[in-house]
């Protein structure tokens, strides 16, 4: 009879991380639809999948899948494990952003893209908080920081640095969009996703180090780096 009441609490906390972290990634694919239909500038990788998306004639969703899958091969040499998250990761961003982008019409005014901008970020940012915190695995860009990180033994903030200074410098010369929105984004994500952490922060479920913040650190609140 115990092990029957204890098997409750443990299946409502399972279907919360589950809820957090599809709830999450879709709403991530979401904002980076939205961020391509604001016109104003997108993070990193983005920056890197649209650019290839106009040379290959591949939907950016596609590219997004692809070069997700791609990253994960890196993944064995730099001996990392991805989980459930990290699968989902690959496959979900990808197909809702085109489905995003499929659905949403082009803004045809600045006033109108610039509040849409700004929804997008703050999306981003409750959803980089939703499925981090549900902790199944990081997505596999993250991985690929993390692992470079453990690998080599530089400062993660570093790493990280250098891997999306070199996306963004291919992804600019590939025809990838780079302009205010990528700024606000690198300047804003990080507290956003700091906030939204919090709010969404799992009771019981503790003692995992997030998928995205430097070894040794003691909660993701206080050490996470922008998505």
């Amino acid at each position: 009879m115990s092990t029957i009441k204890e098997a409750g609490p443990g299946r409502a906390l399972l279907t919360r991380r589950l809820f957090q972290l599809y709830t999450g990634l879709a709403l991530y694919g979401v904002s980076m639809g939205l961020m391509v239909r604001a016109d104003l500038g997108l993070e990193p990788w983005s920056v890197l999948n649209q650019g290839i998306s106009r040379h290959t004639g591949l939907t950016i969703g596609t590219v997004t899948i692809v070069s997700g899958a791609l990253i994960l091969l890196l993944w064995i040499p730099l001996r990392q494990r991805p989980g459930l998250g990290t699968v989902s990761n690959v496959v979900i961003l990808g197909l809702v952003m085109d489905a995003t982008l499929a659905v949403t019409p082009e803004p045809a005014s600045l006033g109108a893209r610039i509040p849409l901008l700004a929804f997008a970020v703050v999306l981003n940012g409750a959803a980089t908080g939703l499925y981090i915190s549900a902790r199944f695995g990081p997505g596999p860009r993250d991985g690929l920081m993390t692992g470079l990180h453990q690998r080599t033994g530089r400062p993660v903030r570093l790493v990280r640095t250098c891997i999306e200074v070199t996306v963004l410098a291919v992804g600019y010369l590939l025809g990838g969009s780079l302009g205010v929105g990528t700024v606000v984004y690198a300047l804003a994500i990080g507290p956003l996703a700091q906030f939204f952490l919090r709010r969404f922060a799992i009771k019981g479920l503790s003692g995992e180090p997030s998928p995205v913040v430097a070894r040794g650190g003691t909660s993701p609140e206080r050490a996470i780096l922008p998505e």
